[in-house]
Order: structure tokens, then C-alpha cells, then sequence
């Protein structure tokens, strides 16, 4: 069963080449199952942050991160190339 309440947002960045973040998918219920699963079949490693989820939700797709969020996506981003091992 899947759990309607279920978020997941998608961000994209090609450090040297984007100026900031850009929302590439967003959706919730079987939308979000869906975003999760191509993520991890691509090894596109999953950080689960609510709140996160929430602020890229209101925002619309290909849209790059507002300012305000710079910080909390670079502490994601860090984290992520850390256990990657792309630091």
C-alpha cells in the first residue's frame, strides 16, 4: 500500500556548470514511490529530509533553489559526496 502522504522532490546541480540547485521532480503518493525507486535503480543516493521536501514542493519544476535555501541544500549536498565519496 502506499502512503498517500509519501513526498519526494528531486534536485539537480552540475557543480561548475549550474549557478544554483534546480528542481527536476516532485510529486507525492505513488508519484513520489516512483521518484525514489528511479533514484535508487540509478544509484542516485536518497536523503530523506521532510521539511526539505516541503519547501522544494512550493516551488515549480526546473526552478533553481531560491537563495534561502543554498545553505540547508549545501549541508545535504556535502553529506551526500561524503558517503559517495565524491568530496
Amino acid at each position: 500500500m502506499t502512503d498517500k502522504s509519501n513526498k519526494a522532490a528531486a534536485l539537480k546541480y552540475r557543480a561548475g556548470m549550474d549557478s544554483a540547485p534546480t528542481l527536476v521532480a516532485k510529486g507525492r503518493g505513488l508519484v513520489a514511490d516512483k521518484i525514489i525507486a528511479l533514484a535508487k535503480e540509478q544509484g542516485i543516493p536518497v536523503h530523506e529530509d521532510r521539511n526539505m521536501v516541503e519547501i522544494l514542493s512550493s516551488l515549480s519544476l526546473y526552478e533553481e533553489i531560491p537563495p534561502d535555501l543554498y545553505k540547508a541544500v549545501a549541508e545535504i549536498l556535502a553529506f551526500i559526496y561524503k558517503m559517495t565519496g565524491k568530496v
